[in-house]
């Protein structure tokens, strides 16, 4: 049985299945982002392996890859088995394989450490997705899908901005950061219990009066490749930002570890008020908001200046991720039947991870072609589209509601 929708928010904080949901959405930033400032200090301490510019930059983005290799499959079970034994398996996995990076001998192996990785994360966000779906509803779970928002970017806020100083003593230390997982299990292992589920669905009211299988599955399509393109776009930062600022200051692990954090910091802020906001101007205005705020961002980078440009410029664009990105959650919870929110949680998840993946495939070679300039140009371009787009389907759907009345 679902859990009643509250109006009131703080019901949420009282309610520890909550709080240990929020502790595993922490993880899930913490996966990718945490090794970016030791980028340059690991490209030049494996500087003689071949290939090592590019597979120095996958570090980020190899967990991506199997994230979306397996949480579709880690969704179906997730629905068979349930939710629980895959979020306490995903988290050991986690600190395990995250801080192998602290001992292995060699580039490649610390590759293959970021795929086992990647195969936790798939299995904690899959499994928290769900059972974010089953243990709230209404205004309750709109809040936890903000909140999840806010947990991610406080917890890179702080692990970030620990990484980008010891990455300056050693690009080995960050690694270590990915044990602090261990310190969420007992909490998970005590309150996260599985809930039984219906074979009922909960969909958005868009006028039609109701909503076949076909049609939640093409609305929930749609939802799955609009996230894989927003994280595509996102991931330039953590990706390519820590080059950007070691071509610009000596001291750029530090720079891009503060830059990191004020992305994270203000992105956690905004996430806090997501269902406020949403509830304000609605789905259309999240997103048009959202994607103007990263376009924005993306072109602050583009100018020549102080450093606290470039701050700036990160925290717009972590104020325009985290509008958006609750909301592909909180759509795809009410779009998928409560029996499919496993598979629905995997998809999503593998979407999210797809585009990271892709991230440095696509944009390390703009980058080579255009410089920096125009890789964050083109990017505010895309974004600036994406915002009219939405802004325009705000309007459309307005004048349709005014014209039912």
């Amino acid at each position: 049985m679902e859990r009643p929708s509250s109006t009131q928010t703080t019901t949420v904080w009282r309610d520890r299945r909550a709080i240990a949901l929020l502790m595993a959405a922490m993880l899930t930033t913490m996966a990718n982002a945490t090794i970016s400032p030791a980028l340059p200090g690991l490209q030049r301490l494996f500087a003689g392996e071949p290939h090592a510019a590019l597979l120095t930059r996958m570090l980020v983005t190899a967990p991506s890859l199997s994230v979306a290799l397996f949480a579709p499959f880690t969704g179906i079970a997730a629905d068979r088995f349930g939710r629980r034994p895959l979020l306490i398996g995903g988290v050991i996995l986690f600190a395990l394989a995250g801080s192998s990076g602290l001992v292995l001998a060699d580039l490649r192996a610390i590759f293959a450490s970021r795929l086992v990785l990647g195969i936790a994360v798939a299995l904690i966000m899959t499994a928290q997705t769900a059972l974010v779906g089953d243990y709230f509803s209404g205004s309750d779970r709109n809040a936890m899908t903000g909140l999840q928002i806010a947990a991610r970017n406080f917890g890179g806020f702080l692990f970030i901005s620990i990484a980008g100083w010891v990455a300056a003593l050693s690009p080995r230390l960050p690694f270590a950061i990915y044990a602090l997982a261990a310190l969420f299990l007992p909490l998970m292992w005590i309150v996260i219990t599985d809930v039984a589920q219906r074979p009922t669905a909960v969909r958005i009211d868009h006028g039609s009066g109701g909503g076949s299988p076909t049609a939640w599955r093409l609305l929930f399509a749609g939802l799955v490749l609009l996230q894989a393109l927003t994280n595509l776009l996102f991931f330039i930062v953590p990706t390519q930002l820590p080059f950007f600022f070691a071509s610009e200051s000596s001291s750029g692990a530090v720079m891009t570890g503060s830059a990191l954090s004020i992305l994270m910091l203000t992105g956690g802020c905004v996430a806090l008020l997501y269902r406020r906001i949403q509830a304000t101007i609605g789905y259309a205005g999240v997103f048009g908001l959202g994607y103007a705020a990263m376009a924005f961002g993306f072109s602050l980078l583009i100018l020549p200046g102080h450093a606290m440009l470039a701050f700036a410029g990160a925290a717009a664009i972590g104020t325009g991720y985290a509008l958006v990105s609750p909301s592909f959650v909180a759509l795809a919870l009410d779009l998928a039947p409560a029996d499919k929110r496993g598979m629905a949680g995997g998809i999503l998840t593998a979407s999210v991870f797809v585009g990271q993946f892709c991230s440095p495939l696509l944009t390390t070679p703009i980058l080579a072609a255009a410089g920096f300039s125009g890789l964050f140009g083109g990017a505010a371009l895309v974004l600036a589209a994406m915002a009219l787009i939405a802004a325009a389907g705000g309007v459309v759907q307005r004048l349709r509601m005014v014209v039912q009345l």
